[in-house]
């Protein structure tokens, strides 16, 4: 019996969203490094990419909060999962426009997308984040992005994850979040 089901061999809901809120939460922890490493580090040819990296630390933000809003749903939890992935590439991009292709960054970007696919694909029909196999890629890869990001020196290990000024939500925002 696998961690994502109970005695009776049904996927536990429960343990599933711990599993996808770790995913969020990292990926939102990333995003949130990486919009101070590009505001720390860009200059002010980096303006565009301040925002953007600071845009996807909120969206990823937003969508680790959202996550913890509702009753546990593996398809709405692993989308949730899957945009804070998506947002921590896009502030990895954002990283990589102001670090240069050195090697470490061009990494950690590419690592940056292989989550991102991961987790989206674990939330893609018809597994809808109930695949234990793609979750634990996708679990792998949320990894491996910290580790080539710190590897990059954008990310800091043990660093205290900075805040993130979400905004305001609205309604339009959680049903987004939740597809």
């Amino acid at each position: 019996m696998n961690e994502y089901s109970n005695r009776e061999g049904q996927t536990d809901a429960a343990a599933l969203r711990k599993s996808h809120a770790a995913r969020a939460e990292s990926a939102a922890a990333r995003a949130a490094a990486l919009s101070r490493y590009v505001e720390q580090h860009g200059s002010d040819q980096h303006a565009d990419a301040k925002f953007r990296a600071a845009h996807a630390a909120r969206i990823a933000a937003q969508a680790f909060a959202v996550l913890g809003e509702g009753a546990p749903a593996a398809a709405a939890d692993s989308r949730c999962a899957r945009n804070a992935a998506a947002s921590a590439a896009q502030a990895s991009q954002a990283a990589q426009l102001v670090h240069g292709d050195a090697e470490p960054s061009s990494r950690a970007f590419q690592a940056a997308l292989k989550a991102s696919q991961a987790a989206a694909t674990a939330a893609s029909a018809p597994h809808l984040g109930t695949d234990v196999d793609l979750n634990t890629e996708a679990d792998a890869a949320e990894r491996a992005a910290v580790s080539a990001a710190e590897s990059a020196g954008w990310v800091q290990p043990g660093e205290e994850v900075p805040a993130v000024e979400m905004g305001i939500r609205s309604t339009e925002v959680h049903s987004m979040m939740h597809f």
